[in-house]
């Protein structure tokens, strides 16, 4: 997880946060009952939860103005989708769009790439190389938040239009929850796939990231590269 002072790196176990200007915290990640692990959708907000540790914890990346944000972020449009259906949608898409703005600010950008290189290095077993630059690995990353982002659009809209109980009172608490948990599901599934379906899946969200990740410098990738060292010696 980039943010505009740093690079969160998160594990099952442990999340480290490298900041730009020096320093690496490491904390421990919240587990959730180990019985929800096994209930399908259920498991899947869990997991969305552990991952989004470094925005949600005491302890986290976002303080003071940044939690406000965060926290009108998560409230409106589930107040929202109350209102009349012109007026949500309205709300939806300059929540949304502040959202992003807030997300993606100052050098997130280039800190998201950091961020996918890092990761990427691990897996290719390139960690000292690219430490030096003597290696430049992908700064596109199959298991982005982008491109779970791309995938719960159209799950949501789907369930919105498919929903068994559409004049029910709580449909719109239930809607959002339930599309977050069937999303990650189906993330799961594509992470463990291989074949050409898997891929096709994955093109949305990684054509976004040449809009949500932008070239990293050597300085930038070894921000990166502390965090996930301190999650692994963790």
């Amino acid at each position: 997880m980039a943010r505009p002072d740093g690079i969160a790196i998160v594990s099952e176990d442990r999340w480290a946060f490298a900041r730009v200007d020096g320093g690496t915290q490491v904390f421990g990640t919240p587990r959730g009952a180990s019985f929800l692990h096994r209930v399908p959708v259920v498991r899947g907000l869990v997991r969305l939860g552990v991952s989004l540790a470094p925005l949600l914890q005491r302890r986290g990346v976002t303080r003071g103005r940044d939690k406000v944000i965060l926290a009108t972020a998560l409230i409106v449009p589930v107040v929202a989708a109350f209102l009349p259906h012109s007026i949500s949608i309205a709300v939806g898409i300059s929540m949304s769009v502040a959202m992003v703005a807030w997300v993606l600010r100052g050098r997130t950008l280039f800190l998201h790439g950091a961020e996918h290189r890092a990761i990427s290095a691990a897996e290719e077993r390139s960690l000292v190389a690219t430490w030096h630059g003597l290696t430049r690995p992908t700064r596109f990353s199959p298991r982005c938040g982008t491109n779970f982002a791309a995938l719960l659009i159209p799950v949501t809209v789907a369930l919105d239009h498919v929903w068994f109980f559409p004049e029910a009172a709580l449909a719109p608490l239930l809607v959002v929850p339930l599309s977050l948990g069937l999303t990650m599901e189906l993330w799961q599934a594509i992470q463990r796939g291989t074949g050409p379906a898997t891929r096709l899946l994955l093109i949305p969200g990684l054509a976004l990231q040449r809009l949500t990740t932008r070239e990293p410098t050597l300085a930038e990738t070894r921000v990166a590269l502390r965090a996930l060292a301190a999650v692994l010696e963790a």
